[in-house]
């Protein structure tokens, strides 16, 4: 009978997820429903709610996926999971402060005359968004909003228009830093755990040993791991999908014509592109290369992305306005007279030798100040212009509640899926394949 009910758990789950019901609630829903038919069919039936469980009953089963999840997450040594908010913040603050915009007007502009150009320029600010944003929902409804309506109004076939903005807004899973990339590594850090558990018990049972040599032992990938390994193919998806629409254009040109720009290609044209390629370009850069080169963590990183997006999001709302770039222009100069200060000084209070340690020191901390002043000023304007702050952080509180949550399902799904002895099945399974 434990058969059945996994069965019953596994359409549940599909039958939820296929009728657009929230992942979030698809997936503890459909263990709570599993594991009450067991308990009521049970009961009816043998009259022992725990009959058709492979041990235990329902309250423990249903009480063991929050004890996973807690045991997972509430540990104060798992810090990988802090970068989920500041990633989530600094790509919703790019949305909302219009730059994605701005990026994709730009591209748009300057790709427009090539066959299928403006699609082109859809997936490539679609993979600048996917690794500003990391989420997919944010990318996809921002590109939908914004470039749905420019390729239509530009006789661009429906179904080219729509599977462009569908794929480049999936990248966001792929090209780090991606969300789901952060949960995947924090998954195998827990896994690789249990395996070294279970590899050094083999060993020591088979060699009488307690000590299992450094060799043997599993480690597991960081997230600054997966990001590396992930930025490849996410590049080459990225080709792909603009050599698609390319060919598509060139063999039908009525599906993807070009779009000729109606201004002039001048010095003002070249600044404006610029000043809305380069800040995004530069804020990727940076976070993914300190976290590739080992400069910065992932928790790092996500927080330099968080705080570059928030002076960005600053200028952009007080754009043409005066002093409008004041406060990015003090957080550049005071970044890079904090790194020249570094390579000059040594900034460790506790090894102060003689006077100009106390100087280097001295113009840290005024530097260090100069910077904290320009993030200040910027969330000032983004908290008084038009709110934009505390909308931008209800929707990360939100989009990181939401990703929790389908954690938890995910926990309660494991749950109910052991409890039928869904385990035991996969690991027959495997166990029985040939080597």
């Amino acid at each position: 009978m434990e058969l059945v009910f996994l069965t019953i758990l596994v359409l549940l789950m599909i039958v939820a997820l296929t009728s657009g019901f929230p992942v979030a609630f698809a997936l503890p829903g459909s263990a709570i429903i599993s594991i009450a038919l067991a308990a009521f069919s049970g009961y009816v039936v043998e009259g022992d709610v725990g009959a058709y469980f492979a041990q235990d009953g329902p309250v423990q089963w249903l009480s063991a996926g929050v004890t996973n999840f807690r045991s997972l997450y509430w540990d104060v040594e798992r810090d990988t999971l802090i970068a989920i908010p500041l990633f989530i913040f600094m790509g919703i603050m790019l949305q909302r402060s219009r730059i994605a915009e701005d990026l994709l007007v730009a591209m748009a502009q300057l790709f427009g005359p090539v066959p299928g150009g403006l699609g082109i320029s859809v997936v490539f600010v679609g993979a600048l968004l996917a690794a500003t944003t990391g989420i997919v929902g944010a990318t996809v409804i921002a590109m939908g909003l914004i470039s749905l309506p420019a390729m239509l109004r530009n006789n661009y076939s429906k179904p080219l228009a729509t599977g462009t903005i569908c794929a480049s807004g999936t990248l966001g899973q792929i090209i780090p830093p991606s969300i789901v990339l952060i949960i995947l590594a924090d998954q195998l850090s827990n896994a690789a755990d249990q395996a070294s558990t279970l590899r050094k018990a083999d060993y020591k049972e088979a060699t009488g040993e307690f000590s299992m040599p450094s060799q043997l032992d599993i480690t597991s990938a960081s997230a600054g791991d997966m990001f590396m390994g992930a930025l490849i193919p996410g590049l080459v998806l990225v080709g792909l999908y603009m050599a698609y629409i390319l060919i598509s254009a060139l063999i039908k040109p009525e599906s993807a014509p070009p779009v000729p720009y109606d201004g002039k290609y001048d010095r003002s044209f070249v600044i404006k592109i610029l000043l809305s390629l380069v800040p995004p370009l530069t804020l990727i850069f940076v976070v993914l290369g300190s976290i590739i080169l080992g400069v910065a963590t992932v928790n790092q990183a996500g927080a330099i992305g968080a705080i570059g997006a928030l002076i960005m999001g600053g200028y952009r709302l007080m754009e043409g306005k005066k002093h409008a770039y004041t406060p990015a222009i003090l957080a550049v100069l005071s970044t890079i007279a904090i790194i020249a200060l570094l390579n000059i000084f040594d900034l460790n209070i506790k090894n102060i030798k003689n006077n100009s340690d106390l100087i280097g020191i001295f113009l840290a901390v005024m530097t260090v100040s100069v910077l904290i002043f320009a993030i200040g000023w910027s969330a000032l304007r983004a908290y008084r212009i038009d709110n934009t702050l505390h909308e931008v952080m209800i929707d990360t509180a939100k989009t990181t509640s939401m990703v929790f949550i389908i954690l938890i399902g995910g926990a309660m799904l494991t749950s109910a899926f052991r409890a039928f002895g869904g385990e035991e099945l996969v690991k027959e399974f495997l166990t029985g394949l040939p080597g």
